[in-house]
């Protein structure tokens, strides 16, 4: 009965410490091992972007949910300048080092809050596994509005939807066990009907799976909006 008793506390004290973990604090604790550790959903996303993006250029270019700069380096070679942004600094700290280049510049920024963190407006936005930590889609989108440039893009990045279904989530090992980054379900119409809401059209909508085996489910969703011209 004791030792019933103490798995009983052990576990309510682990419930309550991810509960209370936020997103900023598990991506600082998953910093030292995120280039490191096995992970199909980073190096899958990478991927995505490359193949969705590639042909296209920009003048601009504002990175959300830059991590630790896995992206970064490549979208250097499709955009002249970059601002990245993540809110977990050590992120941050790592992405730095691995771009130190005077056309890109990163900033701290919670995108929960209103984006006032630059008054430029940009060619291309790009979103990379960081929308399924965001409850709120449509404030996103709202202020994506202020910051895009008419024609300009938005690349999506996410685990797909049917992952989540399944169970499928963030996380990471530490020596504390298994940590489940705070996410939350959104839908393929979701993202869709929030772009057209917000007078993007629909360029590219598209699934990737592990070792391209489409028999199993997809790992990745990718999409691709443009930016509406203003009617005269």
């Amino acid at each position: 009965m004791q030792n019933n008793l103490t798995f009983v506390i052990l576990f309510d004290t682990l419930i309550f410490n991810f509960q209370t973990m936020n997103v900023q604090q598990a991506y600082n604790i998953w910093s030292t091992q995120y280039d490191t550790n096995d992970n199909k959903t980073r190096d899958l996303e990478a991927l995505g972007l490359r193949e969705t993006l590639n042909g296209l250029n920009f003048n601009t270019c504002l990175e959300v949910g830059c991590g630790t700069g896995k992206n970064t380096a490549w979208l250097l070679s499709k955009a002249q300048h970059i601002t990245a942004i993540d809110i977990s600094d050590k992120m941050l700290e790592i992405a730095k080092r691995k771009c130190d280049v005077p056309n890109v510049t990163f900033k701290q920024v919670d995108v929960t809050k209103a984006w006032q963190f630059s008054l430029a407006q940009f060619s291309l936005v790009t979103f990379s596994l960081m929308l399924e930590h965001i409850e709120d889609l449509d404030f996103i989108f709202k202020q994506l509005t202020m910051v895009i440039k008419e024609s300009g893009y938005v690349y999506i990045g996410e685990l797909h939807p049917v992952k989540q279904y399944a169970g499928t989530k963030a996380r990471f090992e530490t020596e504390d066990g298994l940590q489940v980054v705070p996410c939350f379900n959104h839908h393929i119409s979701d993202f869709t009907q929030l772009g057209l809401k917000y007078g993007f059209e629909i360029l590219n909508l598209n699934e990737f799976f592990d070792d391209n085996n489409k028999e199993a489910i997809p790992r990745i969703l990718t999409i691709l909006l443009r930016k509406k011209l203003l009617q005269a």
